[in-house]
């Protein structure tokens, strides 16, 4: 796969493991005949790090022996999470601590988690981009604000904070996105 047909979403195969890649930024060159350098910041799925990659226009990645699988949360304990393949019902369990993040998202009603798997094991989850969730606690709205840009913070049922507008009451449902944790909109 070329530099510049690899896009953010796309797992590569660098130094021997899965490298998810997050960002990509293009550096066009300033001097006649200079290369275009193909900045890629990824995370590598099995030790979880940050791995930056310059490659050259001309450059390749190979792809990784990967797949996606939709899978539903089950449950869970004191130190894993529980997830059921959809198509094969296949269990697959992830360490808490590796999904801390994804957790404050996750509803047992929840559609649309993919399982990130490499070599036949659950590395990690991916998320939708936005999901709905309920107001559990946040303060009451003040009568005339609703014309103001002014937010509060807003506890939500899987007890994950978001700043909200303040119109907003306990127990309307919202969309949050998932990757920077902000509110959307109203569900």
């Amino acid at each position: 796969m070329q530099a510049k047909e690899i896009k953010p979403g796309t797992v590569v195969n660098f130094s021997g493991a899965p490298v998810l890649i997050e960002s990509v930024h293009v550096q066009t060159p300033s001097a006649r005949g200079a290369a275009t350098l193909y900045k890629f910041r990824g995370r590598n799925l099995v030790t979880k790090q940050k791995t930056d990659i310059t490659l050259k226009g001309g450059e390749s990645l190979d792809g990784a022996d990967f797949s996606r699988r939709s899978v539903k949360f089950m449950y869970a304990d004191a130190t894993h999470v529980h997830l059921l393949d959809d198509a094969d019902f296949n269990q697959y369990s992830l360490p808490l601590e590796e999904v801390e993040q994804e957790m404050g998202f996750i509803t047992p009603e929840l559609e649309g988690i993919l399982a990130l798997i490499y070599n036949d094991e659950c590395v990690g989850l991916q998320l939708p981009v936005s999901v709905e969730l309920t107001i559990t606690e946040c303060d009451p709205t003040a009568r005339g604000n609703s014309a103001t840009g002014r937010t509060k913070p807003a506890k939500l049922e899987t007890g994950i904070s978001v700043q909200v507008p303040e119109y907003l009451k306990q127990g309307e449902r919202i969309k949050v996105d998932t990757r920077t944790s902000e509110f959307l909109s109203r569900a």
